[in-house]
């Protein structure tokens, strides 16, 4: 099986080579999910091709991140370099630059930001052109099984690494609370803060890093193609300790023979282990801190500045680094000169401590080993492409009411103003259809978020992310915004797409004059800011370090969804938005009470803006989202 490494840096690339990889995976300075990273220029990446494929290693090149309109032209372009330059393969996510760039001759890889978890999702990307197909952090090692077992494309299962809380390719938390867009490479890692629910207090949705060594054979033995090691914002010495790790299992080599790697790799970098889902639906949180504390060595009691290392669980050496903390507050920190009796150089309380390893010496001799970074240089040049975009006429119009509702009792509230009801999966979906057609409005089944083993419906229905539904030739197929659409190229044969929730007024305008077919826009309700597969997750109320609440709901499909804090309200600019021809607006009234849902329809219905201000009372709150706030 191949053993795919992290590089961020020409250090990182060097360090995973050295460590033992099969390929590598890595970005330029535009186009890639870690925008954070120090990434590589045009001239180095020429470069690191070269000198990846000299040492008879692969390289994967990341354009996955969403992509608008305006830079469309320049994405497209820079595909056709790492083509000329020789990359192996371009990881996507944005279903928009996978069709404008079908006629180069590079292997696509779909990012785990595409959402594929299914059988029908491995066919979908044979069906678009697709050579791989990373998949779904959230997946059990039995649906891994069952997806890959008759798949027409390579695939790729993350083992090691940082994991997201989300759902892959379907969090919003950053972008629509912190204004940075996780699916733009600009994560600001919400899911890395303390949060507070019910008696539960701590970092509720920062998972612990994946650990999936045990795993690597029973991945092989399934046809799994790849193992990816999440890391390219991660030092050198991870890079190579990870990759030798994971290099050494996949030879055979035996927990003890690869010991003292091992124990180095979680010293390097170490906010707590895990299977993450492998090995089943079990919750991958590591509540008691988000950050790196190294390799955990024990609990002592210190007094009078002075602890016993015999007391701890894990062998000191000297000169090894040690750091003390206590719950979340580091106190300190230094290299042991001895062993036996230790003597914290600084004061401290006497109390009850937790001891980290955060250096060893070895380390030091793990970066001689990689020595200095390779020069990485090229003489190609990016040439700019030009897309060829058709103009659409879309006529003025007053868009059409499609309300999100699952229950009865809202729609019933709501069927008087309705032109379609988008109602969610359940028991409840054949008296709520039963409804619908009484009172001549269309019934669209919603479907869940997540399902490895696929479901099938009747011919109406909406997704949320490609090929989880295998299609049938009459259906009618809606997408929801989890799609992300943000630009005119998008495709993904709907009958009709709703636009990215991270789209602007100006980026919704040019999109609608250049994009044929049906669309819609998000104009009311709580945004889904993360959907999670986490068991511990439940309903209630998440609440920050700000005081933000965030309602949480769970579904029948052991989904939890944690929405906004406040509603997205749209209704002072619906002629605007009916003004650019979009067909639909969505007025999203799940989990929400009567009450509301019947003024919001009225106001929708009778573009009435002097119901804003019991509307906001009733929400607790508005926002307009990024429609006047254009994310980067």
């Amino acid at each position: 099986m191949e053993i795919l490494s992290p590089a961020g840096s020409p250090e990182g690339l060097a360090a995973s080579i050295k460590g033992g990889c099969d390929a590598v995976y890595l970005g330029g300075k535009a186009f890639g999910a870690r925008a954070f990273a120090d990434n590589f220029s045009d001239q180095e990446l020429q470069g690191a091709v070269n000198y990846a494929h000299d040492n008879r290693v692969k390289v994967y090149v990341t354009v996955n991140t969403l992509v608008k309109d305006s830079e469309m032209d320049d994405a497209v372009g820079y595909v056709k370099f790492l083509t000329d330059i020789g990359a192996d393969a371009i990881l996507i996510q944005d279903l928009g630059l996978l069709k404008n760039i079908s006629r180069y001759d590079i292997s696509k890889h779909a990012s785990t930001q595409m959402g594929i978890h299914s059988a029908s999702g491995l066919e979908w990307c044979s069906r678009h052109g697709m050579d791989r197909a990373v998949l779904s952090r959230e997946m059990t090692f039995e649906e891994i099984a069952e997806a890959v077992k008759d798949s027409p494309v390579e695939t790729e299962v993350f083992v090691q690494g940082a994991m997201c809380y989300c759902i892959s390719g379907g969090c919003l938390f950053s972008s629509i609370v912190g204004g940075r867009s996780g699916n733009r490479g600009q994560c600001a890692q919400p899911c890395r803060k303390k949060y507070f629910m019910d008696d539960r207090e701590g970092y509720l949705l920062s998972n612990a890093d994946l650990y999936g060594v045990d795993w690597l054979k029973k991945l092989e033995s399934i046809g799994v193609t790849s193992a990816k090691i999440e890391g390219r914002m991660r030092s050198q010495a991870y890079a190579y300790l990870a990759t030798k790790v994971y290099s050494m299992a996949n030879r055979g080599a035996t927990a003890e023979e690869m010991r003292e790697t091992d124990d180095l790799l979680k010293t390097v970098f170490n906010r707590g282990f895990g299977p993450g889902y492998l090995g089943g639906v079990v919750s991958p949180v590591q509540y008691k801190f988000a950050d790196n504390r190294g390799y955990y060595l024990g609990t002592v009691e210190i007094a009078d500045r002075r602890f016993n290392s015999a007391d701890l669980i894990a062998k000191v050496h000297v000169k090894d680094g040690i750091s003390i903390f206590r719950g979340d507050e580091k106190i300190g920190g230094f290299k042991l000169t001895n062993v036996g009796k230790i003597t914290s150089p600084f004061g401290i309380p006497d109390g009850t401590y937790d001891i980290y390893r955060t250096y060893d010496p070895e380390i030091d001799v793990i970066k001689n080993l990689v020595g200095e970074a390779p020069k990485l240089t090229g003489d190609m040049s990016r040439y700019p492409v030009k897309i060829r975009r058709e103009t659409v006429e879309r006529p003025k119009r007053r868009p059409e009411l499609s309300f999100y509702v699952n229950s009865l009792k809202t729609l019933d509230t709501i069927l008087p103003y309705a032109d379609r009801v988008y109602f969610d999966l359940s028991e409840h979906l054949k008296i709520a259809k039963r409804m619908c057609d009484k009172a001549n409005v269309e019934c669209v089944t919603n479907m869940p978020r997540f399902y490895p083993s696929g479901i099938r419906t009747d011919g109406t229905y909406m997704i949320h992310g490609p090929g989880e539904v295998v299609r049938e030739e009459d259906d009618r197929v809606y997408g929801s915004y989890i799609m992300n659409c943000l630009n005119s190229s998008f495709t993904a044969e709907l009958y009709q797409t709703t636009l990215s929730a991270e789209i602007s007024k100006n980026e919704a305008e040019w999109l609608a004059q250049h994009t044929p077919g049906r669309l819609e826009l998000m104009v009311f309700g709580r945004t889904e800011l993360m959907c999670t597969r986490d068991p511990n997750m439940h309903n209630g109320i998440l609440k920050d370090e700000k005081e933000f609440e965030f309602p949480v709901y769970r579904d029948e499909f052991g989904l939890s969804h944690i929405i906004n804090s406040s509603d997205l309200f749209l209704l002072p600019y619906m002629k605007e938005i009916g003004g650019m021809g979009i067909e639909s607006a969505g007025i999203d009234l799940r989990k929400r009470p009567s009450q509301l849902a019947k003024i919001v329809a009225e106001a929708y219905a009778e573009n009435d803006l002097t119901k804003k201000g019991k509307i906001t009372e009733m929400c607790g709150g508005i926002n307009y989202g990024t429609y006047l706030k254009p994310i980067n």
